[in-house]
């Protein structure tokens, strides 16, 4: 099988979001830079967010497309890992139509953030900012992921485990420290981002899902074009968010500390992935209480 079978068999499978939006941002990266070998710079003339409201008004396609831009092969690496370890814990514990209204409100909200700094923050006047990448779609989805489930432990090398909600601490404090920075822009979209990512959970573990306006403009797009986008995922309303994850099988007074307690033990010894279904159910529905 070739690169490509393989690439088309990854992005067609259902529900399977995560790989599909990493696979996304690594094709796009990969055509604009060949592009740019031939002297092409679509990024600059019509993907990047710019920061003037003027120019935003002739390119609202940006609030989205900025969002799988980006400025390097580190900064598309870094970006991918976080979502990788983050999203796949939100894709597991609460659905795949969750990671993806997550990434679309973490980078909207992201470019809210960004234009409404340069535009009111008198550090910025007569300053025209552009911004690219995915990191305010990723703090979106890491800070849900460490809202949700935060004793959930990572493995680091030469530390050992560490709490998911001390790693995402740090990256949000990291930010802050950063909009003092050459980069103040986007770390106020990384806080923008961090932001959207907490309320959605909190949101959603009291039935109100965030997701409805997404899935609505998705339907629209998709709508347009005889053949479905296959990231799109059919979104079924129900009253309560939290009741299509899998805490619908395990009531959160139903798991006691001490299970959670060996469930985290278990992530710590042997990954996330030798969780059981039952397990990983307990897991979410424990996040319930917090």
């Amino acid at each position: 099988m070739s690169i490509w079978d393989d690439y088309k068999a990854e992005f067609n499978k259902t529900n399977n979001a995560l790989i599909q939006f990493i696979l996304v941002n690594i094709s796009v990266f990969v055509i604009v830079s060949i592009l740019g070998l031939f002297g092409v710079d679509i990024v600059s003339q019509f993907l990047h967010l710019p920061s003037n409201i003027a120019e935003l008004v002739l390119k609202p396609w940006t609030v989205i497309t900025y969002a799988f831009m980006h400025a390097g092969l580190f900064h598309l690496l870094s970006n991918m890992l976080g979502m990788y370890w983050f999203g796949r814990i939100i894709a597991d514990l609460v659905g795949n139509s969750k990671l993806i209204s997550l990434y679309f409100l973490g980078a909207l909200v992201a470019a809210v953030a960004f234009v409404v700094i340069y535009n009111v923050n008198p550090e910025f006047n007569n300053v025209n900012g552009y911004l690219v990448g995915a990191s305010g779609a990723v703090f979106a989805i890491s800070v849900a992921a460490a809202t949700l489930v935060p004793d959930y432990r990572f493995n680091l090398i030469l530390i050992g485990p560490v709490k998911i909600s001390y790693i995402v601490a740090v990256y949000v404090f990291i930010s802050i420290l950063g909009t003092k920075g050459p980069n103040a822009g986007g770390n106020y979209a990384h806080l923008g981002g961090a932001l959207i990512g907490w309320f959605y959970i909190k949101q959603l573990q009291q039935g109100n899902d965030l997701g409805r306006p997404v899935f609505v403009m998705i339907d629209f797009i998709t709508s347009l074009f005889k053949k479905k986008d296959n990231l799109k995922v059919s979104y079924s309303a129900k009253k309560s968010g939290a009741t299509s994850s899998p805490s619908a099988t395990t009531k959160s007074s139903d798991v006691s500390q001490q299970e959670i307690d060996a469930i985290l033990d278990k992530i710590s010894q042997s990954g996330y992935e030798s969780l059981s279904k039952k397990e990983k159910q307990k897991l979410f529905s424990a996040s319930q209480k917090k």
